[in-house]
């Protein structure tokens, strides 16, 4: 699937970067024929031709809110417009994306020993636009672990220009740590006492092209450019050494993906 030499790429340059930023583009690492491979097994997905019991799939708001996202619907039946599909490392195309040899090399430089996922996940704005996510943090008590995870990779399987849904960041903000202890959207008051507005820098990007992320990196996302789709996968990885603490639900068992 990679359209770049996994043993020759400048892994160094690309986590120094986000070392001090909390991100880093790696540019186009995905090729056509991976790119081809995974928009259509996004749609088969959600149009119910492939099925794999246990996902997860959340509708889109017809508002373009985030707030108005409903919660705990699942599958309700073929569309194109869901918002979040989780659980894809349930896929073999996805988890050879997942398990890349590019990522290997970047998630083993920044993570000691053997790693698992804590997700792989689809988020998609239709034809319609699509929703907007607010500013967020990505760990906290909401996900239930005895430590956050650092290191996500989200790669764009569609077009995602300045006004069609693009990533926008506040550099530098990971170094601050979580902004509260649920984690998740950060409040308001929040926004403007750091000036996030005035520092904020968008991340226009071309399909197949991916960016590391930190989970603390404060991020968001605008709407996408009606009758545009905007599919972008992410990657969430961690030691083995991380556990889910959750206490309503049998704690999750994650998925293997590198070995030392």
């Amino acid at each position: 699937m990679l359209c770049v030499a996994p043993e020759r790429f400048d892994v160094a340059a690309a986590l120094a970067h986000y070392a001090e930023h909390g991100y880093a583009r790696l540019g186009r690492v995905l090729g056509d024929e991976g790119l081809h491979a995974l928009r259509e097994r996004a749609d088969d997905l959600m149009l119910g031709r492939v099925v794999y019991p246990g996902m997860f799939f959340q509708p889109d708001a017809p508002s373009g809110r985030y707030e108005d996202a409903p919660l705990g619907l699942g599958w309700q039946g073929p569309s194109l417009d869901y918002r979040k599909l989780e659980k894809l490392e349930l896929d073999p195309r996805f988890l050879a994306w997942i398990e890349n040899p590019l990522f290997e090399r970047i998630v083993h430089t920044r993570i000691p020993g053997d790693i698992v996922l804590y997700r792989a996940i689809l988020f998609h704005k239709g034809q319609a636009g699509g929703s907007n996510l607010p500013w967020h943090q990505d760990g906290g008590k909401l996900w239930g672990l005895t430590r956050d995870p650092e290191l996500q990779i989200w790669t764009a399987l569609d077009d995602a220009p300045l006004d069609g849904g693009c990533l926008e960041v506040v550099p530098g903000s990971h170094h601050a740590g979580r902004v509260t202890q649920l984690g998740g959207v950060i409040p308001e008051d929040r926004v403007r006492a750091e000036s996030a507005e005035s520092r904020t820098v968008p991340l226009p990007v071309q399909a197949g092209e991916s960016i590391l992320i930190h989970n603390h990196l404060w991020h968001r996302s605008g709407r996408g450019r009606p009758g545009l789709r905007r599919r972008a996968f992410s990657a969430c990885y961690m030691s083995v050494d991380t556990t889910c603490v959750r206490k309503k639900k049998a704690p999750r068992v994650f998925h293997p993906v590198f070995r030392r």
